[in-house]
């Protein structure tokens, strides 16, 4: 990400730890893992700076509380539909511009830190 347009607030939601049922292996279907979640949103914020009220503000907090959710109450076999479901919960709010999700897996693969997939959406 590079230079905000003038108005625009990026809220980082930052190594989100959680646990779920994700992989294809009879271990990974068995057994829930680590995972970890980076979320970039964009939205207007000229209303929220104005007049400091939450009610003109993204409320990151109830976006977070869904995506908990979602991932503790269900099982995925691909990354990338698990990022993919994530990230349709972030679009859902009408006033994000823009939003990225990152979901890595720790540990995925013999002699890496993690594997990652992200997505992106952008509200034209």
């Amino acid at each position: 990400m590079s230079i905000l347009a003038p108005g625009l607030a990026r809220i980082r939601i930052k190594d989100l730890r959680l646990r779920t049922y994700i992989g294809i292996k009879d271990e990974e279907i068995h057994n829930q893992q680590d995972i970890l979640i980076n979320v970039t949103i964009l939205y207007p914020a000229d209303d929220a700076v104005a007049v400091n009220e939450i009610t003109q503000a993204l409320n990151y907090r109830t976006i977070t509380k869904a995506l908990i959710a979602h991932v503790e109450g269900n099982r995925f076999a691909l990354l990338e539909r698990l990022t993919q479901e994530l990230l349709d919960i972030v679009m859902q709010h009408q006033q994000v511009h823009y939003a990225e999700v990152e979901v890595d897996k720790p540990h995925a693969l013999r002699f890496a830190e993690s594997v990652s997939i992200t997505l992106s959406a952008q509200r034209n």
